[in-house]
């Protein structure tokens, strides 16, 4: 074995806080300097690696060439998440110093880091002479192996690592080995329904809020509205409704917990509380803190749920490890991430690495790869099959949701669940027991969720990936698994699956095989030389005559010789759909034998389910881990390949029947193209396919949930689109409609709760009148709004690259001045860190689109400024001219402006979530008509100024002593 590298000190090394205007060095001499990206490049040329925070940033800020693991920095981040994991921290010098207990002082210079580096090293020798201390001994032989440059700092704090002789020097990094192992326990009973009392709801959010806390009057008003959705079921199919809108600052969260986890205790059931965004359910799971404050009876009662593709699979770590040992010192490399994800996932509450306790900032640090890599992105989990089932962290979370009070989860997952429970086989239970209450929070993101969870897609990437779902890995190193290799041991004991196994097997190959991205840009005739694709291209040439990628031919015919070729200039998009019909006849034909295709794969599919379903009634004798193996691998096929190939058959064969001009539709079917993600065999490659989208999306969420369900609360600041106080049943009408309450049997319970702020006093509303859409223009408007609020600026966009092009040309000049810019899809870090980091630095400044604009809770200082770059109107695409035009009543106009004025009450909301919070709106969009000024609470007054004034004005209000009491 290579004796161990030699590794330099955090302490001999110069401190960096890189800025892309002035970066702070502290040399090793003791000289804090203030330099520019210029100098600061020349003056580390000159030292050695230095400390800093967040690598890939700093790289960024001077404009140097990303580098991979490992680094040759030190970098501070690696050293918290392997002395405290599983623990949330803004990547930020300041961010860093908050999560250690520290307080930075106002203006963060780089001698701060040499204190943050003591105190993280501090800690680590307090766990020298601990259990824990052992464990990190052990995980430092990879991470030495791997080149950590920390290895050496850290084995003088906890001692050197062991021998390896004695013990594998890998054993740390399996940590299947050591973590917890769930065990079955007996079945829950049904809950009872016993209704929960408005007073007895009072009374807990009372408890919850406790002493002292800040009061809104109509937060206990809303948690008796809430009790209206725990009453008993009077009828089947027909569960008890509440749309309750709750303004902004009621306290809408606490307020349905209250009775939420009233009914759930009485009753011993579970209420499902569903949000829209991972982030979303962070915060939900964050405020249940304040009911279960032991960190033990928080495990007991709430577990948060999302889908399989959120988890840590500990089968695809092992293989991750075993390719990188394999590998010698090729593979060193591979196991610095793999050693720290170790050193998280037995610190980890559930093993969630999108949005859990997994910092945000991981994918950055050390390779997103390593992340989708040890996630089951594909769909392959085997379940009981695995050697790691019983230590498997979603099974874990599967067996703790049927026993919790809460379950936080998402609007998607609820309805994949609640559509699975509809079509599942008689008799096969399903992973999760079915809630008979539900809370959907953010609802009036329900009909967005529901469009999304209940379309169907045909397209290139989908068929391909169910293909090799099917066939496994062809020609590659993948480590995909098909069929065969899932099944080749129950083969033997169920002689009656081969058949049709391999029906399925053989069938599969009309779907698209590897290189069809390729064949499709080069068009039918094209030829394809290896060297083209060569990670794309199988062993063997592709089928000919490929009914799947025919049929994607014609579409891509279709849509090239009708879509638009004029630019939308207002929004910088040019169509890439065009409308299905009329069908011209090479896509009437291709459809035709792609249907026959798909149908003999659908009937070897569904033979296989009954032959399986028959092994497990027909063998009492059966052992558990088999059964329950053959029951999710039964679930697994209706999931991912029987419910689409026949949701595929049902579309291409309504494609031969064109629509009746007088009848109005149920679905909306259409052709799309979309980019494919980039990579080195699929450069400007792209995919098409055929979309079909209910015309409106809330009749199939309806008829999944009301029959399991026996009440439900739908609940936002926004459920309605109200101009006035003289239009209140038409808004509840309009919400009704677009939410699908008019689906239900009996008719919901309204309920309006006003925001307890006094939006008059605590913000001003402005529409700037002499700024253009040029880029220049709006860079000009954005710099000098964000410089007068003095940070604590949001600016929303509605086109990503106008985004990009505005933060290239302010962020240095910000920056210069002490105002840190951040932004989506520039940034790298996902939406819950960007947002961390805002609200952590509170003269910082963020961009971002929609994702910004709804849910983010930034009280304070860290958010006084919101500034939308354009009106944000619906995108003007196929789906949206349907939908105009069926579901408007008539009044499509009426239709666009009720959107878009939800949208900015959504984004004004963002400003004021405190009584003592103060901010100002600006609109850059000086069309914007007066009829949406309505979308702003009432008192607001909305100014029509020029910049000059605007700014001018802003500076006054930001600046002047507030009138507003911190009690309101």
């Amino acid at each position: 074995m290579p004796s161990a590298p030699s590794f330099p000190s955090p302490f001999d090394a110069p401190a960096l806080i890189a800025r892309r205007g002035l970066s702070s060095l502290l040399t090793p001499d003791g000289e804090l300097l203030d330099l520019s990206a210029e100098d600061a490049r020349e003056k580390l040329s000159q030292l050695p690696p230095p400390l800093l925070v967040h690598g890939p940033a700093a790289l960024r800020a001077l404009d140097l060439t990303p580098l991979s693991q490992p680094v040759p920095w030190f970098d501070l981040l690696d050293l918290f998440l392997f002395v405290l994991p599983a623990t949330t921290v803004a990547p930020t010098p300041r961010g860093l110093a908050i999560a250690l207990g520290l307080t930075p002082p106002e203006t963060v210079t780089a001698d701060l880091l040499p204190l943050l580096c003591e105190n993280l090293l501090s800690r680590l020798r307090a766990k020298a002479d601990t259990h824990e201390g052992a464990r990190l001994r052990a995980l430092l032989l990879p991470l030495t192996r791997a080149g950590w440059i920390w290895s050496g700092e850290v084995a003088d704090a906890i001692g050197s690592a062991s021998d390896p002789g004695s013990a594998h020097p890998f054993d740390a990094v399996r940590i299947w080995r050591r973590l917890p192992r769930w065990e079955e326990t007996a079945p829950r009973p049904a809950p009872s329904s016993q209704p929960v009392s408005p007073r007895a709801a009072r009374e807990r959010l009372r408890q919850i809020l406790g002493e002292g806390a800040e009061e809104r009057p109509g937060q206990a008003d809303f948690a008796s509205v809430a009790t209206s959705a725990f009453e008993p079921r009077e009828t089947l199919g027909s569960p008890n409704v509440v749309l309750a809108e709750a303004g902004t600052g009621t306290g809408k969260t606490l307020g349905y917990i209250a009775p939420s986890s009233l009914w759930a205790e009485q009753n011993d059931g579970a209420v499902w509380v569903s949000t829209y965004t991972r982030h979303l359910q962070r915060q939900i799971e964050q405020e249940l803190h304040r009911l279960y404050p032991d960190e033990t009876t928080l495990r007991q009662k709430v577990v948060v749920r999302k889908g399989r593709e959120n988890y840590l699979c500990l089968l695809n770590m092992e293989d991750l490890l075993n390719t990188a040992t394999s590998r010698g010192n090729d593979g060193a490399a591979a196991l610095l991430p793999l050693a720290l994800l170790a050193r998280w996932a037995e610190a980890s509450r559930d093993g969630d690495l999108m949005g859990g306790d997994l910092p945000g900032w991981f994918g950055e640090l050390f390779g997103h790869g390593t992340l989708y890599g040890v996630a089951d992105r594909r769909g392959e989990c085997i379940h009981a099959a695995c050697p790691h089932y019983q230590a498997c962290f979603v099974e874990h979370g599967i067996r703790r949701a049927r026993q919790a009070d809460l379950v936080v989860a998402n609007h998607a997952l609820v309805m994949s669940q609640a559509a699975w429970a509809s079509l599942a086989p008689p008799g096969l239970p399903d992973e999760d027991a079915a809630p008979t209450r539900y809370v959907f929070d953010e609802g009036h993101h329900v009909p967005e969720a529901a469009d999304s969870a209940f379309a169907t897609v045909l397209s290139g990437l989908e068929a391909a990936e169910l293909r090799r779902w099917l066939l496994g890995a062809e020609g590659s190193r993948s480590r995909a698994r098909g069929l065969l290799r899932r099944l080749d041991d129950l083969v033997e004991r169920i002689p009656a699956i081969d058949a049709p196994l391999h029906a399925v097997l053989q069938a599969a190959r009309a779907l698209p095989a590897p290189g069809w991205s390729t064949r499709l840009k080069s068009g039918p005739d094209a030829s394809l030389a290896e060297e083209d694709a060569p990670s794309l291209l199988p062993l063997e040439e592709p089928e000919l005559d490929n009914p799947a990628e025919l049929f994607l031919q014609a579409l891509d015919q279709q849509l090239k010789a009708r879509r638009s070729q004029n630019p939308q200039h207002e929004t910088g998009y040019i169509s890439t759909e065009c409308d299905l019909h009329p069908t011209n006849d090479a896509v009437q034909k291709t459809a035709e034998d792609l249907s026959r295709a798909l149908r003999r794969l659908q009937e070897p599919l569904i033979l296989l389910t009954k032959r399986l379903e028959a092994q497990v009634e027909d063998d009492p004798e059966m052992e558990a881990p088999t059964r329950q193996r053959i029951e999710a691998f039964i679930r697994t096929l209706h999931r991912r390949a029987i419910s689409r190939v026949t949701g595929w058959v049902g579309m291409l064969d309504a494609l031969q029947t064109p629509p009746e001009a007088d009848i109005t539709p149920v679905h909306i079917d259409f052709i799309r193209t979309e980019r494919l993600p980039r990579t080195r065999a699929t450069q400007g490659d792209h995919d098409v396919g055929l979309y079909r989208h209910w015309l409106d999306p809330t009749i199939p969420f309806a008829s999944t949930i009301q029959t399991p369900a026996h009440g439900l609360l739908l609940t936002s600041a926004t459920l309605r689109d109200q101009t006035g106080p003289e239009d209140g049943e038409e808004s509840w009408h309009a919400a009704e409609l677009r939410l699908g309450a008019t689906h239900f049997m009996k008719p919901p319970i309204r309920a309006s709760l006003m925001s307890p702020f006094d939006y008059a006093k605590q913000t001003r509303a402005y529409v700037v009148t002499d700024v253009s859409v040029e880029i220049a223009s709006l860079a000009h408007a954005f710099r000098a709004l964000f410089e007068t609020a003095g940070g604590g600026a949001l600016g929303l966009f509605t086109a990503i690259r106008r985004l990009r092009e505005v933060h290239k040309r302010i962020s240095e000049p910000l920056e210069t001045q002490g105002f840190p810019l951040y932004a989506q899809h520039v940034d790298a870090m996902d939406n819950a860190t960007l947002v961390d980091v805002f609200r952590t630095e509170t003269h910082s400044c963020l961009l971002g689109t929609d994702a910004m604009r709804d849910g983010v809770d930034v009280p304070g200082e860290a958010l006084r400024m919101v500034v939308f770059e354009k009106t944000p109107w619906p995108r003007p695409d196929i789906l949206h001219r349907e939908r105009r035009r069926l579901l408007s009543e008539g009044r499509p106009s009426d239709y666009d402006d009720r959107i878009t004025r939800m949208r900015l009450r959504q984004a004004f909301g963002r400003l004021i979530r405190r009584g003592d919070d103060r901010g100002v709106f600006v609109m850059l969009d000086r069309r914007m008509p007066s009829r949406l000024l309505s979308a702003f609470p009432e008192g607001v007054e909305v100014r029509r100024l020029s910049l000059a004034e605007t700014l001018k004005d802003i500076g006054a209000f930001l600046t002047s002593p507030s009138s507003v009491s911190s009690e309101n």
